[in-house]
């Protein structure tokens, strides 16, 4: 049987003031179109269909439309929250969507209450599908530990008591049929794709790999938006997002997963590319510079560092050469002496900056944490 496997949606993100629901219909209807080519007998729709818990009518109108969509012909769909999403909104499509023979899993469930999702592949095959939504550190850690034991402790009692919760949902993998696990959140040495912004991920909650057993053919990720395997005792992916939700992601490359699965043997896994949605780029330079660029951007949401002294009136003159600039910096050589002294000394200095010049000096991975500050940073600042 064929699955296709995606991730983090993040429908009615904002990016710098501009709207995307555009960009999302396009991307989303690609996805479909992927579905329809490649013949897929399941989709797995693996957390984060929305960038907030509470999405508008227009954004719910969307999703829903694109997962009906995916169920034509008769193909299974199988949806979870992830932590961008409202779980309790998710039960309440639940039995709607149910109805439409689309599995939504807001909560987490007992394997014979819906955990783990059983059904015949147009193809023949029996599927068992072992279904994890997202969950909070606030449900697994108590608040007595959270005064007691320390952060590594909190971890621990995260990793630990949601690989209980997988294994009493895998425990009846057999070996005659397909056995899938979909879940959503951080295993440990995962790359960031620069958006994820969740306090689940800055304070290290994950769960381990020894989480999913060599029963099962696949284990379908969402969270992390950079595509990638992770080592285990099955294949397990992280799809990535579909959709380049920030700076930090400019060079990611959105895609999917096609999985091709049979009972008894590992899942072989092909990444397919997709191009509807707008390229996030970084530009440097002069005014001149910049102009000179400008056919070759297209429509790309642009970040543009000017190279000019600051002058009033800058930012709409870089915005009138390049429509596309969402954020408009000063190149530091540019910036007024005063400035770069304050700067210097840490006096006057930016969050974002001071954030990085700590990442740095305490040997952080400066470029990851320092795109998930600047995206909590905008989501506070708005």
């Amino acid at each position: 049987m064929k699955i296709l496997h995606t991730a983090d949606w993040h429908v009615g993100k904002v990016l710098k003031g501009r709207g995307r629901h555009d960009e999302h219909r396009a991307v989303l209807w690609e996805l479909v179109g992927v579905a329809r080519r490649e013949d897929v007998d399941l989709v797995l729709v693996a957390g984060d269909l929305f960038d907030t818990s509470a999405p508008t009518p227009e954004s719910q109108g969307l999703v829903v439309n694109a997962l009906m969509q995916l169920r034509e012909g008769g193909r299974e769909v199988v949806v979870l929250a992830g932590n961008h999403d409202n779980a309790q909104l998710l039960e309440v499509y639940r039995p709607v969507l149910g109805a439409l023979g689309i599995h939504v899993s807001g909560l987490f469930r007992r394997p014979d209450q819906g955990g783990l999702i059983e059904f015949t592949a147009r193809t023949g095959e029996p599927v068992k599908c072992a279904v994890l939504p997202f969950l909070s550190h606030r449900h697994v850690v108590r608040a007595a530990e959270l005064i007691t034991e320390t952060a590594a402790e909190h971890n621990r009692s995260y990793a630990d008591r949601f690989g209980r919760l997988a294994e009493a949902l895998t425990s009846g993998f057999t070996g005659d049929t397909v056995n899938l696990v979909t879940t959503h959140g951080t295993l440990p040495g995962g790359k960031m794709g620069g958006g994820e912004r969740q306090a689940q991920t800055i304070f290290s909650y994950y769960f381990e790999s020894t989480a999913f057993p060599p029963t099962a053919q696949y284990a379908a990720l969402g969270h992390l938006h950079r595509r990638q395997q992770m080592p285990g005792a099955c294949p397990i992916w992280y799809s990535g997002s579909p959709i380049a939700v920030d700076f930090g992601e400019e060079k990611n490359q959105p895609g999917v997963l096609i999985v091709e699965v049979e009972p008894g043997v590992p899942a072989k896994v092909r990444e397919v590319a997709l191009e509807k949605a707008k390229t996030l780029t970084t530009v440097t330079g002069s005014l001149d510079r910049l102009e000179a660029m400008a056919a070759d951007l297209g429509d790309a949401w642009l970040r543009v560092v000017v190279a000019e002294k600051p002058r009033a009136g800058l930012a709409d003159t870089v915005r009138e050469l390049l429509p596309g600039a969402l954020q408009v910096d000063l190149h530091p050589d540019f910036r007024p002496a005063s400035v770069r002294r304050r700067q210097a000394t840490g006096a006057g200095r930016g969050p974002r900056d001071l954030v990085r010049e700590y990442l740095a000096a305490s040997g952080k991975d400066v470029e990851a944490l320092g795109a998930l500050f600047d995206r909590l940073h905008d989501e506070v600042t708005g």
